[in-house]
């Protein structure tokens, strides 16, 4: 790759004022924003776009381009107008900041706009986002690089800010960066010494660069209005391959503006017009015309983005020589990009299933054909594989000097674990998945949400589902948390009641591109659920359908249930028809799956005159949405106990005969 050099000091300061006022004028215009971070970020910045930054805006997705994540989102602004000058944007976005409809909103969004490659704004997310770009990257490397081709050898850059570095999953994802060695993640530390509230001495105090030193990363410290610092820098980074790389730019928020630089005021507002005047003609630029953009400037990116393109070009020939000299490889890169799958998959996934067992130890099985089926599913636990069953057995771990194991030990760290596994998935060429227990999907909200937002494919698989793990009482066992997965936006929940379900909710979530999947499952084990008819996966996939029902009768009842307790819902059925009831007892594995179906299809499957039931061990949230205010709704709706799991179900009336007498109870109006 050809490196320019750093252009003469009046021609880079020129550029980096530009990125400067692209950002002044922006937020003032719209009247919201943050200008303080990028002014003073500008010059280093400006050093790594213009002199080590591998991309193509004709091609952003270029597999082999370096990354780039602004973790500190609110400072989009510095993005964007990177963005314009390198060709990705028009400076008509640019003028369009934070507006409806623009592909310049407030923070940077990965679906949106061209250049950006993930959706950032919550702090930490980016960083610990960047961390799993990086595993994706040494897995791709390992995989697909020979002695003679590489196809794979870029970097993962970013930069954080202050609240990133205080936010906890930049401490989780940070610490398992540093333990994994990876050294193609650089990361600018933004170190302007003012947050929201006033200086960050206010309540950080700590010494992050001896912290970043005991999580194992290489921590250089410079100034970061110095571009030859900053250059030198990164190249030191770039030498460093056995470790991350923090660097910490000693910066001024708002540099230039003469009365707010380093001040908490221009860190989350416009300047306002006087200031805006007085920094303008403090940097010797002119107040008109607004977003303006030297010739000098425009040619300066110009060039280097020709430059680049001659890079894109050589990486196209060395492609292709790869592709020839390895054929099968090449095709296997290929599969992974499109994310191929057998065509049969459900019916070999089926195939695998063993005798019942506890949903979690059924996916574990499924799981192992699967990791057969499909090469780029890949993830890990939070330091729970043997309780969540989610080892891949025939595959290493993923380890300095094992960058092809598929097999990633996250330890106890939820938060940075749903994260990593966004920034494997908007790598591409992988399906990540991730697995605890259900109760902590807690920790993992914030990057399931931006999961759905960004519409990445994550699979996450939650076991030790209900009040029915037992013994580890109501610290462990969860009862809000699949109401609380159901309301997040474009989410589907999948909880398999038996062997046939598993597979196919697996089946499901492969397939399922669009978004994340989460697969709930059992701690105990259920017996295998009797149809009337196999299992149909078309039927599955609208979300609910009918198990069985009482033959040549329009139903009095319908029975709804999901998982483990679907297995009641047979129960009662036997029980009312015993008593001349007609009874339909309907799985519903996904709610979200059903809700997304017509309305005549849900009228079909749950008439209107029929009397309903709902059985979930969880809270009845949402379920009348559904079934109406006036179903029965057998469910639990408060904090469980410690104590066996049979003992707990007998207490709380969740066995077979206490749910048959409570719905007879209830049709009889006793």
């Amino acid at each position: 790759m050809f490196r320019p050099p750093l252009p003469p000091p009046e021609l880079r300061e020129l550029a980096i004022n530009t990125i400067r006022m692209l950002a002044i004028d922006a937020v003032e215009k719209a009247d919201s924003g943050h200008p303080g971070f990028p002014m003073g970020a500008a010059p280093y910045a400006f050093t790594l776009w213009y002199r080590y930054l591998r991309f193509n805006p004709q091609d952003p997705a270029w597999p082999n381009r370096d990354r780039f994540i602004l973790s500190a989102g609110h400072g989009s602004m510095l993005l964007y107008a990177l963005l314009h000058l390198n060709g990705f944007l028009p400076l008509e976005e640019i003028r369009q900041f934070r507006q409806f409809g623009s592909k310049t909103p407030g923070h940077p969004e990965q679906q949106l706009t061209p250049g950006v490659e993930t959706t950032t704004g919550p702090l930490g997310q980016g960083f610990a986002n960047g961390v799993g770009m990086a595993i994706a990257a040494k897995m791709a490397a390992a995989r697909y690089n020979t002695a003679e081709h590489k196809i794979i050898d870029h970097y993962i850059y970013g930069i954080v800010s202050d609240g990133d570095l205080m936010e906890g999953v930049s401490a989780e994802a940070a610490s398992l960066a540093g333990h994994l060695q990876l050294g193609n993640l650089i990361y600018f530390y933004d170190d302007n010494h003012i947050s929201i509230e006033g200086p960050t001495e206010l309540t950080f105090t700590e010494d992050r660069a001896a912290r970043f030193r005991a999580y194992n990363w290489h921590v250089i410290e410079i100034d970061g209005n110095d571009c030859e610092a900053a250059a030198r820098a990164i190249e030191e980074a770039q030498a460093e391959t056995s470790r991350p790389s923090l660097i910490i730019a000693r910066t001024v928020i708002g540099y230039g503006a003469p009365h707010k630089a380093n001040t908490a005021e221009v860190h989350g507002a416009p300047l306002g017009k006087e200031e805006v005047k007085a920094t303008k003609e403090n940097l010797g630029w002119p107040q008109e015309p607004l977003f303006y953009v030297p010739d000098e400037v425009r040619q300066l990116f110009a060039e280097r983005v020709a430059q680049l393109q001659q890079d894109y070009a050589d990486w196209q020939r060395e492609y292709a020589a790869w592709a020839a000299a390895e054929p099968k490889l090449a095709a296997q890169y290929e599969a992974a990009k499109r994310k191929e799958l057998p065509h049969d998959l459900e019916e070999q996934l089926l195939a695998a299933l063993p005798k019942p067992n506890a949903t979690r130890r059924l996916s574990g099985v499924v799981m192992q054909r699967i990791a057969e089926l499909v090469p780029y599913l890949v993830g890990g636990a939070a330091d729970l594989a043997p309780s969540t069953s989610t080892w891949l057995e025939a595959s290493p771990q993923f380890a300095p000097g094992s960058w092809e194991g598929r097999n990633l030990r996250f330890g106890v760290r939820e938060h940075a674990m749903g994260a990593i596994a966004n920034g494997i998935a908007l790598y591409g060429g992988f399906i990540p998945f991730t697995a605890t227990f259900l109760v902590f999907a807690d920790y993992m909200r914030p990057p399931i949400r931006l999961a759905n937002l960004m519409k990445q494919q994550v699979i996450h698989i939650f076991t030790h589902d209900s009040i029915f793990l037992g013994e580890d009482g109501p610290t462990h066992q969860p009862v809000e948390q699949l109401a609380s997965l159901r309301l997040i936006p474009g989410m589907t929940v999948i909880r398999p009641a038996d062997g046939p379900e598993v597979a196919a909710a697996w089946a499901y979530a492969l397939r399922h591109r669009e978004g994340p999947t989460a697969l709930i499952l059992t701690r105990q084990s259920v017996p295998a659920i009797e149809r009337e008819t196999p299992l149909s996966f078309e039927a599955f996939n609208r979300g609910a359908y009918i198990v069985s029902q009482t033959p040549d009768r329009e139903p009095d009842v319908v029975i709804v249930a999901t998982g483990s307790e679907l297995q009641l819902g047979v129960a009662a059925k036997s029980a009312l028809e015993g008593e001349g009831y007609a009874v339909r007892l309907v799985s519903m594995p996904s709610r979200e799956l059903f809700e997304r179906q017509d309305a005549r299809f849900q009228q079909m499957l749950i008439p209107d005159q029929a009397r309903k039931v709902v059985i979930e061990a969880a809270v009845r949230f949402g379920w009348a949405d559904i079934v109406g205010r006036d179903a029965l709704m057998i469910t639990q709706d408060d904090f469980g106990h410690s104590a066996p799991y049979k003992v707990l179900a007998e207490k709380l009336g969740f066995t077979g005969e206490q749910v048959a007498r409570r719905v007879l109870s209830w049709l009889r109006g006793i």
